[in-house]
């Protein structure tokens, strides 16, 4: 018999710890241990560990800042950021247990948003393979990487909800939908902190930006945040909700207001939402300096008033802004807080370094050999590039231009052809992109003529007679272009979503040549490209992909892997319809093409150029007439919904040539209802592999929730009456059933 892979040994892992996730509660035992610390502890060693701060890993190396050895010697700083790889950890590590009163070990923290130092796709890219389990085994191996360099702590995932394209951070997401956008919060949450908080192959989640950062006005980072609560719970606060009851042990507050008030400082969400209703134990950390920042707000007036602000919204620790170590003790002597509340704050950012097992052996994660042997490792490699190829979405693909053959001669034009500094893409961790397969590297052995064209950026066209002169010499030409990987990602907001630069007049030129053009986009954003969408003979969406992203390029370029991915965010024809996003309200004039007096733009339509759900393959798929079953609760006169009271039945069919996965996505929609509902809710999806010729028949099981909203009165069900139900392989190509729910 064959032996196991690791591969499928940590996937069946991941999977075990998956079905016992639950909402993170405190190991038996934990409370006393930590109760019997906290007697030992001085007020300021109590302040220490709600205190975070940053080495300057970023800017100088591993080194630490003058003045925070000593904060830890005297207990004054817990914990730590930016501070990784064995040998430093250890010796930080040290100084915390064997230069301190109480010994107290340091908790290490991270970003590591899409891999350590094997780069997986980012976050919105990875959202596009619609496979939960290979975004689970993604984090997971993320973790394990930052364990073995001696983490304990990630600040991720990012949950936010967005329609905005322009806001930079969409990158970090997983795009437009709720429903979508809960699943992939828990997969991320299960990954990261595997099946026991404690192993070193897991590190802890941190759950970001609470709440509704992803909704900044005009799309422009750090911005205001204004919307209904109906809107906020409906469809903002669901996935960090369900990152929480996946059992995620840490929050990170967000830089935006809520309801007029900065989350950091917003007690409704972080005591009312978070902790009454969710039952949320572990600790909550603010974003960097979040605190500090609450005075430009104007809703405190200095620095001392924003620790107190936070501490009595529920805050446990405070990041880089020092505010709690300067003035909380004068505030508790004031009585603006209470003991009880530091109290309370230290006693769960304790229990969780009990619960990882740092007070038994604050050392382990700290083993160089486990590092070696974990970092970048060739197992490592090939699920990042399977989960990279799953990623890639295929836009276009006109006269079935792709796959590619190998007596083709290539004409491989564009700035991001043969260059390794991007495709790690923002938020890179710990990877190096020296370590990067480009697009060049992953088409090696085939006939190529590789020519730049232009830069990403400028205004440079002195390129373009090369590449125009290599592509009349090919048989085909395949352009890789997109933008920096600086361009997306924290304070990288765009007022304009075109490709940067000379890029598309490049394109379009070469597509004058005659000869079939292969768009390849690099981009952490949706992207405006109307005219490369109407030139171009085929596109691949293939976001940045990271470590392995050349070979995975290659492998759905040569047909070697067959693109399944589908897009978790519409893109737009232009700035000026953002925000778009496929499940609006209806208006009461609904848009109608040839009706001025519609809800509609006089120089656009309304779609986006490709919506939520989109995606093709080399092959195609047909979908029969899909069935719906209502069932109500066992011996109810009152006919009351049963827990599951509707199955949707659908048969998917290969109808090409060659095998391939289709994503079946069911939606659904209320009728009428005592407030308005979208159009359209994603509410469930299969990813099924189909041989030419085969057929399948899915089943789709609905629970009540999945058809309740909130109501006019703010109480959360379902109503009675009729609902489309909604299967197909996008947002916009469904067949639709209708059924009707009774009481």
């Amino acid at each position: 018999m064959k032996k196991l892979t690791y591969l499928f040994l940590l996937f069946q892992m991941f999977l075990l710890g998956s079905l016992n996730a639950q909402p993170y509660k405190p190991s038996p035992g934990i409370d006393a241990k930590v109760n019997a610390l906290l007697a030992k502890m001085t007020l300021d060693e109590k302040i220490g560990q709600l205190t975070l701060y940053t080495t300057d890993w970023g800017s100088t190396g591993p080194t630490i800042r003058e003045g925070y050895k000593n904060d830890i010697r005297s207990g004054a700083c817990g914990n730590l950021f930016n501070s990784h790889t064995v040998g430093f950890v250890r010796e930080l590590q040290r100084v915390a247990v064997e230069e301190t009163r109480l010994k107290i070990p340091l908790l290490f923290g991270f970003d590591v948003i899409h891999g350590y130092k094997t780069i997986f796709p980012i976050p919105l890219g990875e959202a596009a393979c619609w496979d939960l389990e290979a975004i689970e085994l993604s984090a997971h191996i993320a973790a394990a990487e930052a364990a073995s360099a001696g983490l304990n702590w990630t600040f991720a995932p990012m949950v936010d909800i967005t329609r905005d394209p322009r806001w930079g951070r969409v990158m970090e997401g997983a795009g437009e939908d709720t429903w979508l956008g809960c699943r992939i919060a828990e997969a991320r949450v299960h990954g990261f902190q595997g099946k026991k908080l404690g192993n070193t192959d897991a590190v802890l989640a941190c759950v970001k930006h609470y709440a509704a950062y992803g909704a900044a006005t005009a799309g422009r980072d750090y911005n205001t945040v204004d919307m209904s609560e109906r809107f906020f719970r409906e469809y903002y606060l669901p996935p960090y909700k369900a990152a929480v009851q996946a059992g995620a042990a840490t929050v990170m507050t967000s830089f935006n207001e809520y309801d007029g008030v900065p989350a950091t400082g917003n007690k409704y969400l972080l005591t009312n939402i978070l902790r009454n209703e969710w039952g949320f134990k572990g600790f909550v950390v603010t974003d960097y300096t979040s605190m500090n920042e609450m005075v430009n707000h104007g809703v405190i007036a200095d620095e001392k008033e924003a620790g107190e602000l936070s501490l009595n919204a529920g805050v446990d620790m405070d990041m880089q802004g020092s505010i709690y170590q300067r003035f909380l003790k004068q505030s508790l002597k004031q009585g603006k807080v209470l003991q009880k509340q530091i109290d309370e704050a230290a006693r769960r950012v304790l229990r969780l370094k009990f619960e990882l097992g740092l007070f038994d052996d604050p050392y382990k994660f700290c083993n160089e050999e486990r590092q070696k042997a974990t970092l970048l490792s060739a197992d490592h490699r090939k699920a990042a590039r399977d989960v990279s190829r799953k990623s890639i979405v295929l836009l276009k693909n006109d006269k079935n231009a792709l796959p590619l053959q190998r007596n083709q001669k290539i004409a491989l034009i564009g700035p991001l052809a043969d260059n390794k500094s991007e495709l790690i893409g923002n938020w890179n961790g710990a990877g190096n992109a020296d370590d990067c397969i480009t697009v060049a590297g992953g088409l090696q052995g085939w006939n190529v003529t590789q020519v730049k064209g232009c830069d990403i950026e400028g205004t440079d066209k002195s390129g373009f007679e090369a590449a125009l002169a290599a592509a009349r010499n090919a048989d085909v030409v395949v352009a890789v272009v997109g933008e920096k990987a600086m361009m997306s990602g924290e304070a990288a907001s765009r007022t304009e979503i075109t490709l940067p630069g000379v890029q598309e007049e490049l394109i379009l030129e070469l597509c004058k040549t005659g000869k079939p053009v292969v768009v390849v986009l690099m981009n952490g954003r949706p992207l405006a490209i109307p005219q490369i969408a109407q030139n171009a003979t085929a596109i691949l969406e293939t976001w940045w992909l990271g470590t392995e992203a050349g070979n995975a390029i290659a492998d759905v370029l040569s047909g070697t892997y067959n693109p399944a991915g589908r897009l978790p965010m519409s893109f737009p024809r232009s700035v000026g319809q953002v925000p778009v996003f496929y499940n609006e309200r209806n208006t009461g004039r609904p848009y109608n093409p040839d009706s001025k007096w519609t809800s509609r733009y006089i120089d656009e339509v309304n779609a986006p150029l490709y919506p939520f759900g989109f995606g093709l393959s080399y092959t195609t798929f047909s979908y029969s007439q899909p069935t719906a079953t209502v069932t109500y609760a066992a011996n109810d006169a009152s006919k009351r919904f049963a827990k599951s009271p509707v199955t949707v039945q659908v048969t998917v069919t290969n109808s090409g040539k060659v095998a391939g996965e289709e994503v079946a996505q069911l939606y659904v929609r209320d009728l009428v209802g005592s407030v308005t509902r979208p159009v359209r809710e994603l509410k469930g999806f299969q990813k099924v592999m189909l041989q030419p010729g085969e057929s399948k028949t899915l089943t789709f099981t609905l629970k009540s929730e999945d058809l309740g909203f909130y109501r006019r009165n703010m109480t959360f069900g379902t109503e009675p009456g009729e609902y489309d139900l909604m299967v197909g392989g996008s947002s916009q190509d469904v067949k639709t059933v209708r059924v009707r729910l009774e009481k």
